[in-house]
């Protein structure tokens, strides 16, 4: 496959037929104020060095690139090596975005953070960089996921966050992510947006990527400093796509390098109720943006489920839906009895307990190894650790 060189957004914010930004009018200016902003951090070194301080110093970066020898024996085709974003403080990959985002709404003048969480992770990554700099924070989050991820919750209100429950819709992440819309729109003056995935209005969707390509970079450092070579596969989980994006924008010119993302089948992809949005969604607008989306066929958002609350969203980031389209990168999907067996694997073989969602991408290294020829070496982006969910997984042991 011919690569051709990596793209960023037009100054539209398109990749290709998705992106873009379908934005109410009261958030135009401000978005285009936003656009500027990240224009000019990109070339700021007084900017970058106060980022990668924070990212080095307090998130705890870099991460460890771990060989995950017992899992590759047990696999037989596949050297495994697992990015260790667990590892950093808050115990996911979040943090690198937020640390990110609250120094550019600090430059813009913002006293105020929302942000919209499913998992949680993101809204104690938002509540925690609010809390470092002095900000007031509002997390929202869907009344369901309140249920599944309290722990998350109590993190957050300690931290300072007020959290406010949506009960309406599947009282999920789509959900919260309306409400979180509503508050910004009613609140543009003061108030900086932290979005947590690659989704959402131009120019989110290549910020995010942008704050999580560090992912990449060090994992593709550290796996040719380690192999002499670069990795034949790489692996992420994906609901709106931020892990996923920042392992694989680093690899992108690496034609020999296959991308894979694993999407949350939940019940069956067949069913209706899955997150599968690459699998069997069509072309959309949720959130400010064109990308793949779950939707009936009077073009009505459906709902999304996953046994993982970070991955139960019926759109996705629309870079993915230009790796998709374009065969960059292929998108499987994982259902919730395979993600759990997944998690017992992993803890059983290396002592490490990933994330219900992370699972996903675990599980998917058992079809993986059925498909290689020979030996191969695969990169998975261990997005987040499993604490959190403790109270699902209670059930399942």
């Amino acid at each position: 496959m011919k690569i051709k060189k990596q793209q960023l957004p037009d100054k539209s914010g398109h990749y290709g037929e998705f992106g873009g930004c379908y934005a109410p009018e009261t958030l135009m200016g401000l978005l285009i104020d936003l656009e500027k902003e990240f224009q000019k951090i990109k070339k700021d070194k007084t900017f970058q060095k106060e980022f990668d301080y924070y990212l080095k110093e307090y998130a705890g970066r870099p991460t460890n690139l771990y060989h995950a020898k017992r899992l590759s024996a047990h696999l037989k085709t596949l050297n495994v090596y697992l990015k260790r974003e667990d590892l950093l403080h808050t115990g996911a990959h979040k943090i690198n975005n937020t640390l990110g985002q609250i120094i550019v709404a600090r430059r813009m003048g913002k006293t105020r953070i929302i942000a919209e969480t499913g998992a949680g992770q993101h809204g104690v990554a938002t509540a925690t960089a609010a809390a470092l700099f002095g900000l007031k924070c509002v997390i929202y989050m869907g009344a369901e996921d309140v249920k599944r991820q309290s722990l998350n919750v109590v993190r957050m209100k300690l931290m300072g966050a007020e959290v406010r429950p949506v009960e309406s819709g599947s009282k999920t992440l789509k959900d919260a992510m309306n409400e979180a819309v509503r508050d910004w729109v009613t609140n543009v003056h003061d108030t900086f947006y932290i979005i947590g995935s690659v989704a959402g209005f131009h120019p989110y969707p290549v910020m995010v990527r942008t704050f999580q390509s560090i992912i990449g970079k060090e994992a593709r450092s550290q796996f040719l400093a380690k192999e002499k070579k670069l990795p034949d596969y790489l692996l992420a989980c994906v609901g709106g796509g931020s892990n996923a994006m920042g392992l694989f924008h680093a690899f992108y010119n690496d034609s020999s390098v296959k991308m894979i993302g694993v999407e949350a089948a939940g019940h069956g992809v067949n069913t209706h109720a899955h997150s599968a949005t690459l699998t069997k969604g069509e072309v959309g607008v949720l959130h400010g943006s064109k990308s793949m989306l779950l939707q009936d066929k009077d073009g009505q958002v459906q709902i999304a489920h996953s046994v993982a609350a970070g991955l139960d969203y019926p759109g996705v980031g629309p870079e993915h839906s230009y790796y998709q389209q374009s065969g960059r990168a292929e998108y499987v999907s994982i259902d919730d009895q395979e993600a759990v067996a997944a998690l017992k694997l992993l803890s059983r073989m290396e002592g490490i307990i990933p994330a219900l969602e992370t699972s996903h991408a675990i599980a998917y290294l058992e079809k993986l190894a059925r498909r290689v020829k020979g030996k191969a070496s695969v990169i998975v982006c261990l997005s987040g650790r499993g604490d959190k969910d403790m109270n699902q997984i209670s059930k399942f042991v």
